[in-house]
């Protein structure tokens, strides 16, 4: 089996985010045998700016991106749609608030240092809490329950909460990847060179792996 690095660069709060991971894993099961991923969860903050009560929705993306309502009703469908085809469940009425997450990632950033599984189930916990539960990833009990639903130590997770342990880790690793031009995510950087970009199908993820693979 080939090995592959992956960095999985990614906010919690990233509908693209969710559904780009459903469909990394479903590319990973068909490889399954063929590669060996080594999967990290690597920081982005989509609004770094972001207060802890975080912001209305709509009113966020009408002043974000100019959309209007409408046109975020029908955003929001089809996100609906592209998530369920690969196994992730959005809430049919969607989000009501954006959150800061940067709270999120520290908890992310020593869950990788429990070990990779860990930050996996933890990262995949904090999705369905965010996009299916509709808790805010900015609640510390929310994120102490995801803490534990991946099996984390849950007193130790609310330690590293009650202060400022690796902030300065995750603001490191979240300033690497904008040097590397990272502006957008998802993205997918495999063995450190090779870029997937968005929210690709499984199709276009397992082609993908499978010719950098070949190439290793």
């Amino acid at each position: 089996m080939k090995a592959l690095k992956i960095d999985f660069v990614s906010d919690v709060s990233c509908p693209w985010c969710a559904i780009g991971l459903a469909s990394l894993e479903r590319a990973l099961e068909r490889l399954a045998g063929d590669v060996k991923p080594e999967l990290h969860f690597q920081p982005f903050e989509l609004n770094p700016a972001m207060p802890p009560a975080g912001q209305d929705i709509t009113e966020h993306l009408t002043q974000k991106y100019r959309t209007t309502p409408g046109q975020q009703a029908q955003a929001r469908e089809a996100i609906r749609e592209r998530g369920a085809a690969v196994g992730f469940e959005f809430r049919k009425e969607g989000r009501g608030r954006v959150y800061n997450t940067f709270d999120a990632h520290r908890l992310l950033h020593w869950a990788a240092l429990e070990g990779g599984e860990r930050q996996h189930a933890l990262k995949k916990a904090l999705l369905k809490a965010y996009f299916t539960d509709g808790r805010s990833p900015g609640d510390h009990d929310v994120l102490v329950r995801a803490a534990a639903e991946a099996g984390l130590d849950t007193a130790r997770a609310r330690e590293i909460l009650a202060g400022d342990e690796f902030a300065s880790e995750v603001r490191e690793r979240e300033q690497f990847y904008l040097d590397q031009g990272i502006h957008a995510v998802p993205a997918v950087i495999v063995n450190d060179r090779h870029l997937i970009q968005g929210g690709q199908p499984p199709e276009v993820f397992e082609q993908a792996l499978r010719q950098i693979a070949e190439g290793a």
